[in-house]
């Protein structure tokens, strides 16, 4: 396992006063101990495919197959869609720069665009910049009736017609959705396959904040060469210990979930996860999505919050080391140490940081992301530090597995179902019922 993970910064036997106490990290284990239990035979019954994805490569050859067809002669690919199917794309897009300051600009061919945000500003003149004959578009929708991905897509056709190219829409545009179910509907199908567009088939059992590691997430992993056998090798390394039957107290998803429910029952209501990488930036957002969406329900859950340092030391310190104390945090570092240009001696004695000689700018993350660690514990808050010491396919498809499968044995603990999003439905419904109203 690329994986470490350490609780201790989080107990109030290492921290004092603010840590969480071994009562409720018992209480903690004893309901973790029940869903580790209740998960395992949702994975013997096979009634959780993700759980089984680590197991799958018959369909890696398909996604590489399309893959190829959308990277071949593109300079750019454009994927329409939106919420946690596009965040965890995203995801993974970062270990290609995508997303990374400085080095987004410096992307080689294609250039990859997720547009998961419907801005009418934002769509409009990407479409008026893109060389249309040279980029390829991916609408992606679980359910093919996603409001969004649909406008966007009709955008798109229009577009590809009225420039005359509406006889290569079918090498242009390619799309990604559920099977079509005997007489129902699937509205991105019915607008795209009279076009001749192809689809790869999403998992109508794995919803889309949990499909970063289906062909919803791989299929853009794969159009920027990133191994995607590696990926789900990294989901088999976080799952391992359920398979196996391993204690829950020695999985290290429980743990997490353990400490997670700890801290409600304490009223540590909101979690903070500190990254410090900007290849972390979209996990950090992918996860936010995961925790709020699967938790928040009948009156529970707690408040993500996502953080990337060193930039968020400065805007969000004080009030985590100074404001209320109702937080978990849990702070994730890489192995930077020795890594990054080195500080020359006499221009650092020139800037007055004679400490900076001969040192990487990599010792100074990882001396910060070690301190603020210490810093909170040593205040009082609870604590988690995780660790990758090499970040890549293998150790972030762990990473995401882990935070799956935690938000799922927190989920159980909690008596919520963390599969479904009843609320949000409404927001949809209302805002159909206000376009057709005009």
């Amino acid at each position: 396992m690329a994986l470490q993970q350490s609780i201790d910064l989080a107990l109030s036997s290492k921290i004092g006063d603010g840590g969480l106490p071994g009562t409720a990290i018992s209480a903690a284990e004893t309901l973790v101990a029940k869903a580790v239990e209740r998960l395992r035979n949702d994975y013997k019954a096979h009634r959780l495919p993700l759980l089984s994805l680590p197991e799958v490569t018959e369909d890696l050859a398909a996604i590489e197959e399309m893959a190829a067809k959308i990277r071949k002669d593109a300079t750019d690919v454009v994927i329409l869609g939106t919420g946690g199917s596009s965040l965890g794309a995203q995801t993974l897009a970062q270990l290609r720069d995508y997303k990374v300051p400085g080095l987004e600009h410096f992307q080689e061919n294609p250039r990859i665009h997720f547009m998961d945000n419907l801005d009418p500003q934002t769509f409009g003149r990407l479409l008026q910049v893109l060389p249309l004959a040279t980029t390829r578009f991916v609408a992606v929708s679980k359910s093919g009736g996603t409001g969004e991905t649909l406008m966007q897509s009709i955008a798109v056709l229009a577009l590809l017609e009225k420039s005359g190219l509406k006889a290569k829409i079918s090498e242009l545009v390619f799309g990604l959705s559920e099977p079509r179910k005997q007489g129902g509907k699937n509205a991105l199908r019915d607008l795209l396959e009279p076009e001749g567009v192809g689809f790869l088939e999403h998992d109508p059992n794995v919803g889309g904040r949990y499909s970063v590691l289906t062909n919803v997430g791989l299929l853009p992993a794969a159009i920027l060469g990133l191994d995607i056998k590696a990926i789900r090798k990294g989901a088999g390394d976080a799952i391992a210990a359920l398979v196996s039957g391993a204690p829950a107290n020695s999985f290290p998803a429980a743990i997490g979930a353990s400490l997670n429910l700890a801290a409600i029952m304490e009223g540590k209501n909101i979690a903070v996860i500190k990254a410090y990488a900007d290849k972390f930036e979209r996990m950090t957002r992918w996860w936010v999505q995961l925790w709020a969406e699967s938790l928040g329900k009948d009156g529970k859950g707690t408040t993500p919050v996502a953080a990337i340092g060193p930039v968020d030391q400065h805007s969000q310190l004080q009030l985590y080391l100074a404001g209320p104390s109702d937080k978990l945090f849990t702070v994730i570092t890489t192995g930077v140490s020795g890594k990054g240009p080195v500080m020359d001696t006499a221009l650092s004695n020139r800037a007055s940081e004679p400490e900076f000689a001969n040192k990487h700018i990599g010792d100074m993350v990882a001396a910060q992301g070690r301190a603020t660690a210490d810093t909170l514990a040593r205040n009082g808050r609870p604590t988690r530090r995780m660790h990758i010491e090499s970040l890549d396919e293998r150790s972030l498809g762990e990473l995401l597995m882990h935070f799956m499968l935690e938000t799922i044995l927190t989920g159980y603990g909690l008596g919520v179902d963390p599969f479904d999003q009843p609320a949000v439905e409404e927001g949809k419904i209302l805002a159909k019922k206000y376009l057709a109203e005009g």
